[in-house]
């Protein structure tokens, strides 16, 4: 009952407003604030503020927001824990201890046996055809040409 009375008296309070401005023939800013004044009884007449009043002082209500609350604390520390081990999982630990970065495109034997790939030497790829080859290393020296030229 109070929640509804203030959002009334809020509604006549702007609409008092609206009806200044329009006095001063600012009709588009007085027809602004008559929307607005409208909002708080339009939500009384729906119901939505006595479900809200309801809601707000309903020690059930608190408990399902914290229980949200919790459960998007939980995702958040998941996303932080599997951000972490992604950047572990990209680098690989020399006998030293030192990390060294892996990159996608490094070849087995760069990474040595230890890469999963045992005493088993790399295959070569399947040959391609000359013609493919000879583009894409034109391809290639177009781009370091554009790196060197760059100084990268």
């Amino acid at each position: 009952m109070l929640a509804e009375t203030v959002c009334s008296a809020v509604s006549a309070a702007g609409l008092g407003i609206a009806a200044v401005t329009a006095y001063r023939k600012r009709f588009l800013t007085a027809l602004r604030i008559t929307a607005y004044s409208l909002i708080p009884v339009g939500l009384v007449m729906t119901g939505a503020v006595g479900w809200l009043a309801r809601t707000a002082f309903s020690p059930l209500a608190w408990a399902g927001f914290g229980v949200l609350g919790a459960s998007w604390v939980l995702f958040a520390l998941v996303r932080a824990v599997e951000r972490r081990r992604g950047n572990r999982a990209a680098q690989a630990v020399t006998g030293d201890g030192s990390a060294v970065p892996v990159s996608p495109s490094a070849s087995a034997p760069a990474l040595g046996p230890s890469a999963g790939q045992g005493s088993r030497p790399a295959t070569a790829p399947s040959a391609k055809p000359a013609a493919s080859s000879t583009s894409a290393s034109d391809d290639f020296s177009d781009i370091e040409a554009i790196l060197k030229k760059h100084g990268i």
